[in-house]
């Protein structure tokens, strides 16, 4: 009985010695940060600009998938639309180009472990920069996997607030 009190009791001081995780090295944020950044840079711009499709080709893993949360018909819900970084392109490229679009982020939070990183992004559209009010909103679930010493975006979710409801405060700008 005593062998065991004393495993027990070990254990219990172990687990509350245990400290608060340590900080994320800023080096390996601001890494992922610069990815992230550059990802929304590469889909934003005027009407009548030109994207740099290669540019956001370079910035995913070349297993990578996009997937948009869309309208179920009927309203009922929604399903996931599964894209490769050229379907997006083809998809949506022409209407970024020719309407304008600028998605910026408005809140980040970054989480690292080992060479895979998950941001949690909230995020504005709007047709022209200078648009006071977004035309939507929502969120981006973005996984990056390191590929040597660089991040590649390996999946993005996103849903639009329209579809999902309104964005609970704590995704929102502090």
């Amino acid at each position: 009985m005593l062998p065991r009190t004393l495993l027990l009791a070990a254990l219990l001081l172990g687990a509350s010695c245990q400290s608060a995780p340590a900080p994320l090295p800023e080096a390996v944020v601001a890494e992922v940060g610069s990815t992230v950044d550059a990802l929304y840079a590469v889909i934003s711009g005027p009407a009548g600009q030109k994207r740099d499709w290669d540019r956001m080709r370079a910035l995913f893993h070349r297993d990578a998938r996009l997937i948009a949360m869309t309208a179920v018909r009927g309203g009922a819900g929604a399903q996931p639309m599964i894209m490769t970084p050229d379907d997006y392109i083809e998809r949506s490229g022409p209407f970024l180009e020719e309407n304008g679009f600028f998605e910026q982020e408005i809140r980040r939070e970054v989480q690292v472990f080992g060479d895979f990183a998950h941001v949690w992004s909230t995020y504005e559209g709007r047709k022209q920069l200078a648009d006071e009010v977004p035309f939507l909103r929502g969120i981006n679930s973005i996984e990056l996997v390191r590929v040597g010493r660089t991040w590649k975006v390996l999946s993005i979710l996103w849903e639009q607030e329209a579809q999902a409801g309104a964005i609970p405060e704590r995704y929102l700008p502090r």
